[in-house]
């Protein structure tokens, strides 16, 4: 659909863009199918949910029942897609295989693959330009995997692409460590897969670094304990900017979502096994080469034994450079929408559950453009899908002029059991606080008819 294709058509006429066809953004086409909106998702990737693929191996803590999209249930429906038991825990393989990609199936030829959105601005108007803006279509710049240029008009434009492409660093400050760029060969910022030889190969017997305190980070060190099992000489090494206190590990038991609890408690057991040790209060500053192996030194000037293998997990980051001519609204701290970062800023509270939100928490200066998904958390932790399916159905429903439905809330989200407190969230000696903070808010809202009855979940 080239811009010359819709230049005699009024803007409510033109498809809605959703960029980035994984779990959110394929559910936003679905919301719009069913509103009678025509969308065009495009995928960067060669399949739907390319970036879930890349973490395949990784089971999530959610299940088939919680990460499955009711607009995207219906449309699959008439296809005879066999719903997966809903109580059973899916791989990102088994997502991507048995639910995204019937799902992309489904909606046809409204999904581009080898799509890359390298641009996103208003008709004729850089960001500059105020004359006329708001009644200007969107333009989106494509570049294809053959290399062709194209230019896409649309009346809305949903941005779903994630954050998986830009992990952060391994250096405190968010810029990477001094050494890290050339030590590349031994560095890597994903979940390592210990079923594939080569990577297995990499670890068995060696001494690996695992710098992040998250989901993920739990997720490599039980991984590595598993592997120290089989293989002498095993052991994982964990960087953590802050010390150790009740909860290093999430919320254990007072997790509503078992297998995210289950998750830090494999954490714990590994330390507490031998098979990871501990350092925390470490800023890494810089990695040195030592003979083949790394060495990791801390800002206060602590060095680390040698390590064969580093793994940083440190979170991820929006790439934003796409967007650069149009005028949104973001929080200088967590490049998230300036009304959504109250609610997930680290530096307000340690709260593991970020209460329901929909377009008033995702709007924008410039109307029209909307970030949804784990994008919209910027930079901050802790993303669920079932708050990306929340946020698409609310951003949907006011695209199509439904306020009273965008406004409304349809979704109870599960307590995670954390509380750390306020402010303080990377210092070492705060990581034994619990409880205060804004984290005695009120209890979810459900409101509305038709809500589910059972929150739905994501992530590793």
């Amino acid at each position: 659909m080239a811009a010359s294709t819709h230049s005699v058509l009024t803007t409510g006429r033109l498809p809605v863009v959703v960029v980035g066809a994984g779990p959110v953004g394929l559910a936003a086409a679905a919301r719009l199918v069913e509103r009678g909106i025509e969308p065009l998702v495009l995928e960067a990737g060669p399949a739907a949910g390319s970036a879930v693929r890349e973490w395949s191996h990784v089971r999530l803590f959610s299940t088939w029942g919680e990460v499955i999209d009711p607009a995207a249930e219906k449309l699959l429906a008439p296809t005879g897609w066999l719903r997966p038991d809903s109580t059973a825990y899916p791989t990102g393989g088994d997502w991507a295989e048995r639910y995204l990609q019937p799902l992309a199936d489904a909606l046809g030829d409204k999904v581009r693959y080898g799509a890359t959105v390298t641009g996103v601005a208003r008709a004729g108007r850089d960001r500059v330009v105020d004359a006329g803006r708001a009644e200007q279509p969107f333009t989106v710049h494509v570049r294809h995997a053959d290399g062709h240029e194209e230019r896409i008009t649309a009346r809305a434009v949903i941005d779903a692409s994630g954050t998986w492409s830009v992990p952060s660093p391994m250096g405190a400050d968010g810029l990477p460590a001094l050494g890290e760029k050339s030590a590349a060969d031994r560095v890597s910022y994903r979940v390592p897969d210990l079923t594939d030889p080569a990577v297995r190969a990499r670890h068995a017997g060696r001494r690996t670094a695992v710098v992040g305190s998250g989901a993920s980070a739990f997720t490599a060190l039980a991984l590595l304990a598993d592997l120290a099992k089989e293989e002498d000489g095993t052991h994982a090494v964990w960087i953590l900017r802050r010390g150790i206190g009740a909860n290093t590990y999430g919320g254990g038991e007072a997790d509503q979502l078992p297998a995210r609890g289950a998750l830090g408690l494999r954490a714990k057991e590994a330390v507490e096994a031998g098979h990871a040790s501990a350092v925390t209060g470490f800023r890494t500053q810089a990695v040195e080469p030592d003979g083949g192996r790394l060495v990791l030194i801390a800002e206060d000037g602590r060095r680390l034994d040698p390590v064969d293998e580093v793994i940083v997990l440190t979170g991820l980051r929006p790439d934003l450079s796409f967007l650069s001519e149009l005028r949104l609204g973001l929080d200088e701290r967590l490049q998230a929408p300036t009304a959504l970062a109250p609610l997930i800023d680290p530096n307000v509270h340690s709260c593991g559950t970020v209460y329901p939100h929909g377009v008033a928490e995702l709007s924008h200066p410039e109307q029209g453009v909307y970030l949804v998904g784990m994008k919209s958390y910027g930079r901050a932790p802790t993303f669920l899908a079932m708050t990306g399916y929340e946020q698409v159905r609310s951003v949907t429903a006011a695209i199509a002029g439904d306020h009273e439905a965008a406004a409304r809330v349809e979704l109870t989200l599960p307590e995670t059991g954390v509380c750390g407190g306020a402010g303080l969230f990377d210092e070492p000696e705060n990581a034994a606080q619990s409880g205060g903070g804004c984290c005695g808010a009120p209890t979810p809202l459900q409101i509305g008819i038709g809500a589910p009855t059972t929150a739905s979940g994501g992530g590793c």
